[in-house]
C-alpha cells in the first residue's frame, strides 16, 4: 500500500473525489431537463463550477448559475462572482433578497440576519425559471444536518426537505425521479472535506476571492466571532473595534459570517491551518448556525440550501 508520506495516496484520493463529482455532474445532465448551479463565489461553489467545466470540456457548461444575494454579501465576493460568470460565458441569474423586502414578500428580521431570508427567493427562482435540479456546494463534514443528506436530495412541491423520503444510493446509482412541481438538490461535493477543497484548489490553481487569505480588517467581537461592519450594521455599544489580521473560512451574509485570526496568506498555509483546526468552518464562523442545535436542519426542512 502506498504510504501517505510519499504524497501519492493523497493525490489518488483527490483523483477519486474529482472522478466521483464529475460523474454526478454528468448524471444530472443526462437525467434532468433544466439544471442550475447555485453559485455564490465561495470556495465550494467555485470548485463545483471548476468540476462542471472539466466535465464538459471543450464544450461549454450547459447550465446557468443562480445566486441568492442577501444584499449583505462581501463586495470582494460579489465582484469575483461576476468576473467568473463572465470568464466562462455563463448566464448568471441573481435573486435579490432586497427585492422581496421592498415589495413586502419578506420582512427584515429583528436580529438583522438575512441568511434565513434566502429560502423564499431561492424557491421562487427555482419555480419561476422551472429548474428541476439545483447543484449545491454543500459538504457532509460542514454540519450535522448536511451529513444526513443524500447526494440526490428530493425536495417536495414546496421545496421542503423530508428526511424520510431520502433514497438509497448504492453502487453510485442516483435516482432523479420526481413528480411535477418537485425538484432535486444535487451535492457533488458531499464526500469532500474542507481540507480536500483546499488541496484541490492548490492542485488545480483555482482562483478564489481574496478574503479567504490573511488581510488586515477592522473587526469587533460578538457571539464569540470577529465580525466586520457593513451595510448590515456595525459594532454596538460596548463592542470595541480592533484592527486585526484575519481571513474568512467561509463567505456568506456579512451580518453572521465571522473572520478568524490568521496569518495564512497562501493556499499552502491555509491547508496547514485547516489540518490543525478542530472546528468546522461553519462551527467557527457562522452565527446563524448557533441559533439552536437544529438550526440548519430546521432551515433545510423549509427549503434552504
Amino acid at each position: 500500500m502506498t504510504s501517505i508520506s510519499s504524497g501519492t495516496l493523497l493525490a489518488d484520493d483527490l483523483d477519486m473525489l474529482e472522478s466521483e463529482s464529475i460523474h454526478i455532474v454528468r448524471e444530472v445532465a443526462g437525467e434532468f431537463d433544466r439544471p442550475v448551479i447555485l453559485f455564490s463565489g465561495g470556495k465550494d461553489s467555485t470548485v463545483l463550477l471548476h468540476l462542471a467545466v472539466k466535465a464538459f470540456w471543450p464544450a461549454p457548461v450547459p447550465f446557468p448559475l443562480l445566486h441568492v444575494d442577501t444584499g449583505h454579501n462581501f463586495e470582494e465576493v460579489i465582484a469575483f462572482r461576476d468576473r467568473i460568470a463572465e470568464r466562462y460565458g455563463l448566464r448568471l441569474e441573481v435573486a435579490r433578497v432586497q427585492e422581496w423586502i421592498d415589495d413586502g414578500r419578506l420582512a427584515e428580521r429583528p436580529d438583522g440576519l438575512r441568511n434565513p431570508l434566502q429560502t423564499l427567493p431561492l424557491l421562487d427562482a427555482i419555480n419561476s425559471l422551472r429548474y428541476d435540479a439545483a447543484f449545491g456546494g454543500a459538504r457532509r463534514d460542514e454540519e450535522r444536518a448536511r451529513a444526513k443528506e443524500r447526494i440526490f436530495s428530493l425536495r417536495n412541491g414546496f421545496g421542503q426537505w423530508e428526511p424520510r423520503r431520502q433514497r438509497p444510493e448504492l453502487w453510485n446509482l442516483y435516482n432523479g425521479r420526481h413528480r411535477a412541481g418537485e425538484h432535486v438538490r444535487v451535492f457533488p461535493l458531499s464526500n469532500w472535506t474542507e481540507r480536500d477543497i483546499w488541496r484541490y484548489v492548490e492542485r488545480e490553481g483555482i482562483e478564489l476571492p481574496s478574503i479567504y487569505f490573511a488581510h488586515r480588517r477592522a473587526v469587533f467581537r460578538r457571539s464569540g466571532m470577529w465580525l466586520t461592519a457593513g451595510p448590515w450594521g456595525g459594532a454596538r455599544p460596548g463592542e470595541d473595534v480592533h484592527e486585526l489580521t484575519v481571513r474568512y473560512r467561509t463567505v456568506g451574509d456579512g451580518s453572521c459570517t465571522g473572520a478568524v485570526e490568521s496569518e495564512a496568506s497562501s493556499v499552502a498555509e491555509v491547508i496547514a491551518e485547516v489540518a490543525a483546526s478542530r472546528l468546522t468552518e461553519r462551527g467557527a464562523s457562522r452565527a446563524d448556525d448557533l441559533v439552536s442545535e437544529a438550526a440548519m436542519e430546521d432551515r433545510k426542512r423549509t427549503g434552504y440550501f
